[in-house]
């Protein structure tokens, strides 16, 4: 698994979207790297892992990644938030939680079994990307990079940096991008924000179509201690348009959660 190390200072380790891959953090990179080190991913079977033949499993790959960062507060946008979060609710490596635009369950939840899930989008959303995939795999994944900007204030420019970035290390393995759609679609992992013992940041723009913010909020209040944020232009990829308010709110909750009391006594280093 390629992991890019950029930087000096605290440790962060940084989580992409499906299809995407470590390079897309860019702006974040930019306005963080002169005060943290910045541990950014590529997921099996993107980028420039594309040949990593780990399974794009969460138990799997957030082995893999533990194994080879140290300590640190862990980022991850959309998909990647689903790696993020069962890391911090595993490991004591994780120091604290930041999620972008992602939640526990990225699909509807009609509460048949009573906990109901209705801040999310419809399980066919990503049935039919996984077919389409078949049909036209160019076009289905340009497709959801539209997805990803519609509505937001700055989307024609983050759509153009997307595409940019989409193929800017070889395109993903076409295996991987159904098992992550099918992540996104089966994935429940709201039974772990209870039991959090590490601070969480919820950052969602309040123009995504993918990740209603509505859903964020209420992760956030399932975690103790869970900090919700808005921005009120964001798509689904606010560190592109709006850089600098995710940076800045990021450094203002890293610095936080280095002085959070940890179990066992004392504060995180």
């Amino acid at each position: 698994m390629h992991i890019e190390v950029v930087g000096s200072g605290p440790a962060l380790v940084l989580l992409h979207g499906w299809a995407m891959h470590g390079g897309v953090f860019a702006p974040l990179v930019a306005r963080l790297r002169d005060r943290y080190t910045l541990h950014l991913i590529d997921l099996p079977g993107h980028g420039h892992s594309r040949d990593d033949d780990t399974p794009l499993a969460l138990e799997a790959c957030v082995d893999a990644i533990l194994a080879r960062t140290p300590p640190a507060l862990w980022i991850g946008w959309s998909l990647g938030g689903l790696f993020a979060l069962h890391a911090a609710a595993m490991s004591s490596q994780v120091r604290g939680l930041a999620m972008i635009c992602a939640t526990p369950r990225f699909v509807i939840d009609d509460g048949v079994a009573g906990r109901p899930w209705p801040h999310a989008v419809a399980p066919q959303v990503f049935t039919q990307f996984a077919a389409d995939l078949e049909d036209d795999y160019r076009s289905t994944l340009d497709r959801f990079l539209v997805l990803d900007t519609i509505g937001a204030e700055h989307g024609r420019e983050e759509l153009r940096t997307l595409r940019q970035q989409l193929f800017a290390r070889g395109e993903p393995a076409p295996r991987v991008l159904q098992q992550g759609l099918s992540l996104l679609e089966e994935t429940d992992l709201r039974d772990a924000l209870p039991g959090l013992r590490v601070p969480s940041l919820w950052i969602a723009g309040r123009r995504d179509r993918l990740v209603p913010p509505a859903g964020m909020r209420a992760a956030a209040a399932l975690a103790p201690g869970g900090e919700y944020m808005e921005i009120a232009g964001g798509g689904h990829a606010p560190f592109l348009g709006h850089a600098d308010e995710v940076a800045a709110a990021i450094d203002e909750f890293a610095s936080a959660s280095s002085r959070h009391p940890r179990e066992g006594g004392g504060e995180a280093p």
